[in-house]
């Protein structure tokens, strides 16, 4: 692959690292961004991914929760461009999904692509010319406690929270939060074992543990691990409208604790063809004259 100015952009903007570095990274990886900074975190310690992942697809996220609580869900359906994502057809589209995912609360996408809904997006791809797709919905319904929905003004980002006790303002500002921070589970102990493994490899290769011996490189390891663990745990995290509290601690002061949570984001883990429109008028100037 070959290493673009559009990548080495988007390294920049994860890294916060110069442009040369970026670019040698990208050349070591054939343009491989997610390889590229772990290459780099392992030679220079860099600390974390600026950004959560490579959003490279438009459309909307939305979630709608039930009057009292007991449940919600939350919904993406994708664009081909941010346009569309605007437009008035498209968002009334949007809303009949989402009032359908609601009402059958909704677990999987195949329930909603059939019957009268897969007319209306046919018809409504016809009418506007782009592709329409309901690509995700997720239901989050606690056997008791009650759950609380954010969304982002822009749409691009929404999160549901189920919480054990409390009310739908405190759910609320956890799922706010969430969408903020992007937590990667509820509780340390949560944390995949594969992922932490992962982790203990990165602060294994970096510089400042070469020539340690195994106990001092083991103690510095915990203490990096654990460090680890707490910025990626939601219930650990310091909450955005106040930092001397932890979300566990916030939920606490209610007598609750936080369940489970679910983020959106619209077009995360979807790579977008890059267009080169200037190479293309060329190729069809060229065409012309053959």
């Amino acid at each position: 692959m070959a290493v673009t100015a559009a990548l080495v952009k988007e390294l920049r903007q994860r890294t916060g690292l110069a442009m040369i570095e970026c670019k040698n990274a990208l050349k070591e990886t054939d343009g491989d961004v997610s390889l590229a900074i772990e290459n780099l975190r392992k030679a220079s310690g860099l600390k974390a991914d600026k950004k959560a992942g490579r959003t490279a697809a438009d459309g909307v996220v939305v979630a709608k929760v039930a009057e009292d609580g007991s449940y919600g869900v939350v919904l993406e359906v994708n664009s081909e461009t941010d346009f569309l994502a605007r437009d008035e057809g498209f968002l009334a589209f949007v809303n009949t999904v989402l009032d359908k995912a609601f009402e059958t609360k909704a677990t999987t996408v195949e329930t909603l692509v059939e019957g009268d809904l897969e007319v209306k997006r046919q018809e409504l791809v016809q009418k506007i010319g782009e592709n329409i797709k309901i690509r995700r919905v997720s239901l989050v319904q606690p056997e008791s406690g009650v759950v609380g929905a954010y969304v982002h003004s822009n749409k691009r980002i929404s999160a549901l929270v189920a919480l054990s006790a409390g009310d739908a303002v405190l759910a609320r500002d956890v799922a706010m939060h969430v969408t903020a921070t992007n937590p990667t589970v509820v509780n340390p102990s949560d944390m995949p074992e594969d992922i932490v493994n992962k982790e203990k490899e990165i602060i294994k290769a970096q510089p400042d543990m070469a020539g340690k011996p195994e106990n001092i490189v083991e103690k510095m390891m915990g203490g990096r691990i654990n460090k680890f663990l707490k910025e990626n745990s939601l219930v650990e995290q310091p909450f955005v409208k106040d930092p001397e509290l932890t979300i566990g601690k916030l939920a606490k002061q209610s007598d609750a604790q936080v369940l489970s949570f679910v983020r959106f984001e619209v077009g995360e883990g979807i790579e977008k063809k890059e267009e080169d429109f200037a190479a293309e008028v060329a190729a069809q100037v060229a065409a012309s004259k053959a």
